[in-house]
């Protein structure tokens, strides 16, 4: 046993590192840091917080080719993806740097964004951590999919401090760099082998068929937990992401300074980290089920917290650690079930399925969030939606159960 964890590690310790970099650097990035851009597009352009919102929620439209670009992932490898995926992200970076002030130019530069997810997400990644690890598959995930976490703890003094001295065009230009000149090389070399498994084709050759687990795309679509797994991780996207969207003139609503108000920015990035942490070590060891429902529930927790009007900034950054501890299930969660109920047979079309129903999420959070506050002139009415966005997530979890899964030859017709 022992033996085989150490097996597990030394063979899969540098994919786990080039998923922490390519999620890490993925446009997850900018969906956590594009408060920071908010004040400076919006003095120069003259868009309230609401045309903002819609138009990057109508731009994640985008996402909709991740069931084919994860089909794609299946049959020819993950390399490509990731390559073209990185090379459009900083493309699409450049771009937003160079924009002229149409919400419809603004739109679809963000689609060109939500294009590139599929290539920097667990689409690929998980795949590859899925086939490697076993016993430590969710320990593996979280460290990889932290990678977001961390790079949203590291960014946002370095691209704050840009957008200060040089303007939120510059800041652009640095994520384009850390991207497309740090990020990509990076993994490239740590992929560089990927090695094969007994359990599970290896996933950067289409040309292996051996014997693997799981179910087909079709079916998977057939089965009343592909939808449940779906909406669970969709209404989580709804809350969170629409909170870090608004998250420091939410802050600066509730009575704290700019200075106070970014930070929660710090503590929202930590609470991914202990989040998925927590998480990946705990559904390793218990039913991922239950663990995710009550984590959902703590989350909705924080949420609540954040009504008090005036909270200051301990009780502030307090009920934004609960809130965030949920951000990001599309990147651990979502991996780890779906290899979990559904197999390796056909993963990343099947994850590539359910993940624009977790942008959908994504978009009406972010849409929620920044319509309501015009609405409203406040965040309450967001916030209380996302209170019972969790609730209903940590439902859909508990209600998951899990069934034997076929044994298959991997093929390149399976739909």
């Amino acid at each position: 046993m022992e033996s085989e964890t150490r097996t597990e590690w030394r063979r899969g310790w540098p994919l786990v590192l080039a998923a922490v970099l390519g999620i890490g650097f993925g446009p997850g990035l900018f969906q956590n840091l594009s408060s920071l851009f908010l004040d400076g597009t919006t003095s120069e352009f003259g868009w309230s917080r609401g045309e903002v919102a819609t138009a990057a929620a109508i731009g994640l439209l985008g996402g909709l080719v991740a069931p084919f670009v994860g089909r794609l992932a299946d049959r020819v490898g993950i390399r490509p993806i990731i390559v073209g995926a990185m090379l459009l992200l900083g493309g699409a970076y450049v771009a937003l740097s160079r924009q002229s002030g149409s919400l419809v130019e603004y739109q679809i530069l963000v689609a060109l964004l939500a294009f590139s997810v599929p290539g920097t997400s667990s689409v690929v990644y998980g795949k590859l951590i899925g086939a490697c690890f076993v016993r430590h598959r969710g320990l593996a995930l979280a460290l990889a999919t932290s990678g977001l976490s961390i790079t949203t703890l590291a960014m946002p003094p370095l691209v704050g401090a840009v957008i200060a001295a040089q303007g939120w065009r510059a800041g652009f230009l640095v994520l384009a760099a850390a991207t497309a000149l740090l990020a990509l090389p990076a993994i490239l070399f740590l992929i560089r082998h990927v090695p094969a498994t007994p359990t599970a084709r290896a996933p950067d050759d289409a040309a292996a068929a051996a014997p693997v687990e799981g179910v087909t795309g079709r079916d998977a679509r057939r089965d009343p937990r592909f939808w449940l797994l779906s909406l669970g991780v969709a209404l989580v996207n709804l809350a969170s992401v629409g909170l870090v969207t608004q998250l420091v003139p939410l802050g600066v609503e509730r009575g704290l300074t700019a200075a106070q108000a970014a930070l929660l920015l710090t503590g929202y990035a930590l609470s991914q980290v202990v989040g998925r942490l927590t998480i990946g070590v705990l559904i390793d060891r218990m039913a991922p089920q239950g663990v995710a429902a009550a984590v959902a529930l703590v989350s909705a927790a924080g949420f609540a917290g954040l009504l008090v009007p005036a909270p200051g900034f301990a009780l502030a950054m307090g009920m934004v650690f609960l809130a965030g501890l949920m951000n990001g299930a599309d990147n651990d969660l979502l991996p780890y079930l779906t290899a979990r109920l559904f197999g390796l047979r056909a993963y990343g079309e099947i994850y590539g399925s359910i993940l624009p129903i977790a942008l959908a999420g994504t978009a009406a959070g972010i849409v929620a969030f920044g319509r309501l506050h015009d609405r409203f002139g406040h965040y309450d009415a967001a916030l209380g939606v996302s209170v019972v966005a969790l609730v209903l997530s940590g439902l859909c979890f508990f209600l998951l159960r899990e069934k034997p899964l076929p044994r298959a030859q991997a093929a390149a017709h399976d739909a």
